[in-house]
């Protein structure tokens, strides 16, 4: 499972970025925490722990175990899915949607996280 995950991430990332390309930044800044949220529960898995894949239980077992605990990661990445997750609702729910600016942000913090989760891979 966890490779299925890593590819729909690195698919998300891609999708995002022709998204972006295209002017469709709600959708790109969607697909680009899509790929950051897929990348933290592949890990968790690859690390031998099950979760359900819910938004809540992988932000929170993801920062609990591998940011907190564990400290495999740096702490700066502990707020990073629920910021990224603010946008996705942002770019989904709000009325103003995001920004070219917003979503070219939020494809540097997806690409960044999937390069240091599949570094920190087992």
């Amino acid at each position: 499972m966890k490779h299925i995950l890593i590819a729909r991430a690195e698919e998300n990332l891609q999708a995002a970025s022709i998204l972006f390309q295209a002017g469709l930044y709600n959708a790109s800044a969607n697909r680009a925490y899509y790929s950051a949220f897929h990348a933290a529960a592949a890990f968790i898995l690859a690390n031998g722990l099950n979760v359900e894949i819910d938004y809540r239980k992988v932000q929170a077992l993801f920062n609990t175990e591998f940011i907190n605990r564990r400290k495999i990661l740096p702490a700066q990445y502990k707020a990073l899915l629920p910021e990224m997750q603010k946008v996705r609702n942002n770019a989904d729910y709000e009325a103003e949607g995001v920004s070219k600016t917003k979503a070219n942000e939020q494809i540097r913090s997806a690409t960044n996280f999937l390069a240091i989760i599949k570094d920190k891979m087992p």
